[in-house]
């Protein structure tokens, strides 16, 4: 898992840059508003999201734990993959998704390139109660308590998709909870074995 990557900035544009890490230059896509905040040679850090495909490893980059938090959870939503997520933190911070989610505001998303009126309908309903309500100049933390988080990471990082991850841990902890136990006091590695055999089961 790759959460944070710490170097000198060795080439920028709007949507990539190579930052250098102990002498080896990784190359991370990123959106211009995660441009606009960072300078050519200087020591950054970026919280990244690794997405695994069987011909590609990606690392996507962003300025603040929040908003990568925050990319992998729209990726949860159907049809939504990793690009268009990139693009939906580009266009909307988290205030303003938190907000056209919770005021079922289908215009505000349709204005990110790649979601139509249809995927703005489908991200309210999916994303719906999965957001904190967010005045403006907050920071966004999600409803979701930490070892979930930490849990959908993991698996991602191991090449499930964000939707796929989801599903598992559902699985997971409405099992948990028909046995009456509580996945908050549990071993993240217990947790990530129970996940792991679920994604598998219904990868087929």
């Amino acid at each position: 898992m790759i959460s944070t990557v710490t170097g000198t900035i060795r080439s920028l544009s709007l949507d990539k840059l190579v930052i250098e890490v102990g002498g080896v230059g990784l190359s991370v896509l990123i959106n211009p508003p995660t441009s606009a905040g960072l300078t050519l040679g200087s020591q950054s850090t970026l919280y990244t999201s690794l997405v695994v495909r069987e011909d590609s490893l990606t690392l996507f980059g962003f300025l603040t734990e929040e908003v990568r938090n925050l990319f992998e959870l729209v990726q949860t939503v159907s049809g939504v993959g990793p690009k268009v997520a990139l693009s939906i933190m580009g266009a909307l911070t988290p205030e303003d998704l938190a907000r056209a989610i919770s005021q079922e505001d289908t215009s505000a998303i349709e204005r990110v390139p790649g979601i139509g009126k249809k995927g703005a309908q489908r991200m309210i309903l999916e994303l719906k109660g999965k957001l904190s309500d967010l005045s403006s100049g907050a920071t966004y933390k999600g409803h979701q308590p930490p070892w979930r988080e930490q849990l959908l990471s993991a698996l991602v990082s191991l090449g499930f998709s964000p939707k796929e991850s989801d599903s598992a841990i559902s699985y997971v902890v409405n099992d948990l909870h028909g046995n009456d136990q509580d996945p908050a006091n549990m071993e993240l590695s217990e947790l990530l074995k129970l996940a792991l055999a679920s994604g598998k089961s219904s990868r087929g």
